[in-house]
């Protein structure tokens, strides 16, 4: 890790920087939801299921989000076009707040959804385009880490002041995180990769084409891990409140304990990985988190279950550490900001309907919602191990001149 840590430019930090805080703010502004949406249900008199759909929508509508703004970001460069989207999604975070009903609520979520999904493919670009390439594993775990961050501080937010502003309150503070929008101009340069003449010729439906079995490959990964973390991420709380019946302090004690599990997997395995191999520290994270399983969500007690919630997002994201960097290294140089944001987008459109079938069946079934979150868990991290372990390596591949 030291090593990793050597050298780097006062720039190259200040890259690092914005991108894990872009990516940990829009987590934040998404994982409100995960904890009011029995607020929200009581508040419009629906369903859970019905107010799972906005996390439906907002998954769905990722892929356009990164396919729009990773198209601007490899013709007009990353750094203008991470400004825009940091502004977008924090504004229709706060326009959250004040939703009329369930309809208005649903649209502006999707409106939020296409927002988040561009960050991400723009953010991990510009990082990877920018770092010593031997920090690169170390700084995909940093990157990534920066999702159960969001997650952390929404957990913090909702412990301390969900008791004083309530739901509608909550989404205001989603606006805060537009002031990263000064940051990056002020310090933030362009990636040293992006060549503007080159990038307005680019076809991307001719890169698609030349790499097509790249491409259906890296969309049934990114599936698998998207029903991975959301899998294991999304209805949790949930299954916290209505199914054990825990208390609001409980509920966000939980959750912070398992976000912090998640940031260090995340830093653990991103570091790992720079010196064993993408594929095996992939593997390791994913195979590692099954046995975990029965604890996170059959425990008999709170104990038990904090330290199997803990285990579970210490593997779950020390799998999505690796990945930044792994897609980054794999995806085609001329499309490096659309590429993997818009694959990774596309697998959680695919797996967005996770939380309405976990919903639906809890609903179904008793509300026993630790099955559904089992069964998505396991067949998850099995899927992922089997494509990793059939995949490639391109971990010392050039990414930038």
């Amino acid at each position: 890790m030291l090593t990793a840590l050597s050298g780097w430019t006062r720039t190259q930090r200040h890259v690092v920087v914005a991108s894990y805080l872009g990516w940990m703010l829009d987590a934040f502004d998404f994982f409100l939801l995960v904890f009011v949406i029995k607020d929200v249900a009581g508040t419009f008199a629906t369903s859970i299921t019905a107010v799972s759909l906005a996390i439906t929508l907002t998954l769905a509508l990722r892929p356009l989000g990164a396919f729009v703004f990773g198209r601007l970001a490899d013709r007009f460069g990353r750094r203008p076009v991470l400004m825009l989207d940091v502004g977008l999604y924090s504004l229709f975070g706060f326009a959250t707040a004040f939703a009329p009903n369930l309809v208005g609520f649903l649209f502006i979520r999707g409106l939020f959804g296409i927002a988040m999904g561009g960050e991400w493919g723009v953010g991990a670009s510009l990082t990877m385009e920018t770092v010593p390439p031997k920090a690169r594993g170390l700084v995909s775990g940093l990157l990534q880490s920066g999702y159960p961050s969001g997650y952390l501080l929404a957990s913090l937010a909702y412990a301390a002041l969900y008791p004083l502003i309530g739901w509608r309150g909550l989404f205001m503070i989603g606006l805060a995180p537009a002031l990263l929008i000064l940051y990056v101009r002020s310090k933030v340069p362009e990636s040293p990769a992006f060549d503007r003449n080159r990038a307005v010729t680019v076809d991307f439906t001719e890169v698609v084409k030349k790499n097509w079995k790249l491409a259906l490959y890296v969309l049934a990964l990114m599936t698998a891990f998207n029903f991975f973390s959301h899998g294991t991420q999304d209805m949790y709380p949930t299954f916290l409140q209505k199914q054990r019946h825990f208390s609001h302090e409980t509920v966000s004690g939980i959750a912070v304990l398992y976000n912090i599990g998640a940031i260090l997997g995340g830093l653990t395995f991103g570091t790992l990985s720079q010196a064993f191999g993408r594929r095996r520290a992939i593997m390791a994270a994913a195979i590692g988190a099954l046995p975990m399983v029965a604890l996170w969500a059959y425990a008999p007690n709170i104990a038990w279950l904090a330290v199997g919630a803990f285990a579970v997002q210490f593997c779950v994201q020390g799998a999505w550490g690796v990945i930044p960097a792994h897609l980054n290294e794999l995806s085609p140089p001329e499309a490096r900001a659309v590429f993997p944001g818009t694959v990774y987008q596309l697998g959680n459109f695919i797996a967005s309907s996770n939380a309405i079938i976990q919903a639906a069946y809890a609903e179904h079934h008793g509300g026993d919602y630790a099955t559904a979150l089992a069964s998505v868990a396991i067949a998850a991290g099995l899927a992922i191990a089997l494509l990793v372990w059939r995949g490639r390596e391109a971990k010392d591949i050039v990414l930038a001149p």
